[in-house]
């Protein structure tokens, strides 16, 4: 899942280091604008809803986070 994640962010964003930067919302490198675009990405690429109260640090600091939100949002969906 990860994997999938950092293409498709790699190539809708690709002037965001997304392999290396771990504190993409800690240091400011995801502007409000681009985090609602990679919400509505992973919305469509995933068939998924990122309700709002999962817009949080923890999920959005790391294609990490991101791949354990979709995960468990896909698994709730179920």
């Amino acid at each position: 899942m990860e994997q999938q994640i950092l293409e498709i962010l790699k190539e809708e964003y690709p002037e965001i280091e997304f392999e290396t930067d771990k504190r993409l919302w800690d240091d400011g490198i995801l502007d409000s604008v681009t985090l609602l675009g990679i919400v509505s990405t992973l919305n469509m690429e995933f068939d998924i809803s990122i309700p709002y109260v999962e817009i949080v640090e923890a999920n959005f600091n790391s294609v990490a986070g991101m791949a354990r939100m979709v995960e468990r949002l896909q698994s709730a969906k179920k």
